[in-house]
């Protein structure tokens, strides 16, 4: 579900490591305006934006890493504490430019593998700790196995190279580069603070003079300096903002810095959520019926109504909104589970295979999600059909990485299933987890 788990705890959490838990958000319309911003720089930089991974982390930290098989985080933090959508792009440019140069590779042996091993354990974990049945949940890794001065120690030649390369890419675009700028300035006093005040993007990325003159002689003489983004940019990374602040704050700390007086969209945004999470349902349900009215075929503010209904035991009323959401943003699986997960919920038959075919559709797009298979098993486990409803199980699985339950799941599946690929799949599960049995992973 879109914004569900940006408000709930982790659960089914596994911990890649001891010490402080981190926590990975999914959200479809902070996904989306990742990925707006980071394509048109992975494709000037020759990068196939399709082979780029962006998760996000819940840390209110500035930062955002690159990490081996080109999986790009960003921390929450960044995009909360970002002034503009300038310097957000800036950011990004920059790790395009890490990801570019293939900066990974030339890390010492030893670092890569830890890395390696750390990733996996990590993506793990958030497999595992995917919602499930619409309850929020990311998934909990350990802050050690993700310390960032291990993942990201460039000497300083590679920051300057990834600086050097964010500024072609963000000329490539017709993008200017003050935002970049701006950020480093932001940051430069950082350097001063003790080393657990600051960021952890100072220590991983070290903001220096000379830095920050190269930028500066760049946009001194850049015929793009003054370039704006599209149009569409700055108000969807402020409604993006705001949204993150809204799920991630106190509720009543939102509703202290965004008064009543301020009728922006972004404003009323965050007073829909911060009322909706202290349950408030009449007075979330009327701002964002006014965001609504402004904008109706906006899938985020749908997806969102049709969550608060959905939690709020509303189970009918939110198909409406979650429909028109997938209407007007058909590519986007989470949403298709959202309203599947709803459709399974009203306990009608006649909508069971409704819901199975938009989980259909959405695990065509996303196989890596957890939630969408366990919902997938439930609704042909309801239409009595256990075994499609052990196929989607061991695909739960599996993404899940654990191992023994995807064997039991694939065996029960391949027993039930006639000729066809379904039962092709459940076989191919069952040699991939042998396999990977034998071999010790």
């Amino acid at each position: 579900m879109l914004a569900a788990t940006l408000a709930a705890s982790p659960a089914r959490a596994q911990s890649a490591g001891g010490g402080t838990r981190l926590t990975l958000i999914r959200d479809a319309e902070t996904e989306t305006l990742l990925r707006n911003f980071a394509n048109p720089l992975f494709r000037a930089a020759g990068v196939d934006p399709n082979l780029v991974r962006i998760i996000l982390i819940r840390d209110n930290a500035i930062n955002s890493f690159v990490s081996t098989g080109n999986i790009l985080f960003v921390h929450t933090g960044l995009i909360m504490k970002a002034e503009s959508a300038l310097e957000l792009v800036g950011v990004l440019a920059h790790e395009t430019g890490h990801i570019a140069g293939g900066h990974l590779a030339k890390l010492p042996e030893a670092l890569r593998e830890m890395m390696i091993s750390s990733i996996a354990a990590m993506l793990i974990g958030a497999a595992a700790g995917a919602m499930t049945r619409g309850a929020g949940a990311g998934a909990a890794i350990g802050a050690q196995q993700l310390a960032q001065r291990n993942f990201l120690s460039f000497t300083r030649g590679m920051e300057r190279s990834a600086d050097q390369a964010a500024l072609v890419f963000l000329d490539a675009n017709k993008w200017s580069a003050q935002g970049m700028l701006d950020l480093f300035r932001h940051l430069e006093g950082q350097e001063l603070l003790a080393r657990a005040q600051q960021d952890p993007y100072v220590m991983t990325h070290p903001v220096t003079r000379e830095r920050i003159e190269f930028v500066q002689n760049h946009i001194a003489t850049d015929p793009f300096s003054k370039s704006p983004l599209p149009p569409s940019f700055e108000p969807a990374f402020l409604m993006v903002r705001a949204k993150l602040q809204a799920f991630l704050t106190p509720s009543s700390v939102t509703l202290r810095g965004v008064p009543e007086s301020d009728t922006t969209l972004p404003a009323r945004y965050a007073r829909a959520i911060a009322h909706f999470r202290l349950g408030h349902l009449a007075e979330a349900l009327v701002l964002i019926d006014g965001l609504l009215a402004a904008e109706p075929a906006n899938p985020w503010l749908n997806e969102l109504k049709g969550q608060m209904l959905f939690e709020n035991g509303k189970v009918r009323e939110s198909l409406a909104p979650y429909r028109t959401a997938v209407r007007v943003a058909p590519e986007q699986p989470q949403i298709r589970i959202a309203l599947a997960h709803a459709m399974v919920e009203t306990g009608d038959p006649l909508l069971l295979r409704l819901a199975i075919q938009e989980l259909q559709v959405a695990m065509d797009r996303e196989r890596d999600n957890a939630e969408g298979w366990h919902a997938l098993g439930i609704a042909w486990g309801k239409l009595g059909d256990t075994a499609q409803a052990n196929l989607a199980l061991a695909e739960e699985a599996m993404v899940n990485g654990e191992i023994a339950t995807a064997r039991q799941f694939a065996a029960r599946a391949e027993k039930g299933l006639p000729p066809g690929p379904a039962r092709l799949r459940a076989t191919d599960i069952s040699n991939a987890v042998k396999k990977e049995n034998r071999t010790g992973f």
